[in-house]
């Protein structure tokens, strides 16, 4: 049995669309300049205080960050697709007796919001995401958790997901990653970050894991 922990945004979910409507809401009402796209794409992955504050003072992190839960609590948890393949791949992981629980950045109340309306949602035991004051990536540290948790082996134990924060959670906690390409980040940075597999598509989620 292997314990499979997944990232959620642009590992499960494209959650393109109400990530950036909530940063543009934010920025918008701050009347400070938004960042165009392809530099926003790069703000999917790490907390929001960090990417606010490379643009704003520590006041006006604060403001923004309220403003853009305030945008994704009414507008932006919904505004998301499930990538093709994913539920098929995590009813073939699940079919076979492993555990899964889903490791993300996003702050616990809108993940947990998400994967309950998501058709494959029951399939996840555990989910561990930050609380909203989070400034710095704790995916090191959840890992840890879900590991304690679940009592499971490190050798039976896979992170999966498209960031190079992903990776190196798994690299810290000395389990097996699988670096995803259909999401925000790219071979050379899951590369890079120590990725010991790489998935090009879904279906070959149960065959990686």
């Amino acid at each position: 049995m292997t314990l499979c922990l997944f990232d959620l945004d642009g590992t499960l979910i494209d959650s393109e669309p109400g990530i950036f409507g909530g940063i543009r809401y934010a920025l918008g009402e701050l009347h400070t300049a938004v960042p165009d796209e392809r530099a926003l794409r790069a703000w999917i992955g790490p907390p929001l205080r960090q990417n606010f504050g490379a643009l704003l003072d520590a006041e006006r992190v604060d403001q923004a960050v309220k403003h853009y839960h305030v945008y994704f609590s009414e507008h932006g948890w919904k505004q998301r697709r499930v990538y093709e393949g994913i539920p098929e791949a995590l009813a073939a992981i699940h079919a076979r007796g492993d555990r899964l629980a889903v490791v993300t950045s996003k702050i616990r109340n809108h993940a947990e919001r998400i994967i309950a309306d998501l058709p494959f949602g029951h399939l996840f035991e555990r989910v561990y995401a930050p609380g909203p004051e989070s400034a710095h990536s704790q995916k090191a540290s959840m890992i840890a958790a879900a590991i304690e948790d679940f009592a499971s082996p490190r050798e039976s134990t896979v992170m999966v997901g498209d960031r190079s924060f992903d990776i190196e959670g798994a690299v810290a906690n000395h389990i097996a990653s699988v670096g995803v390409l259909w999401g925000f980040g790219d071979e050379a940075e899951l590369t890079q970050a120590g990725a010991a597999k790489l998935a090009y598509k879904p279906s070959e989620l149960p065959e990686l894991t």
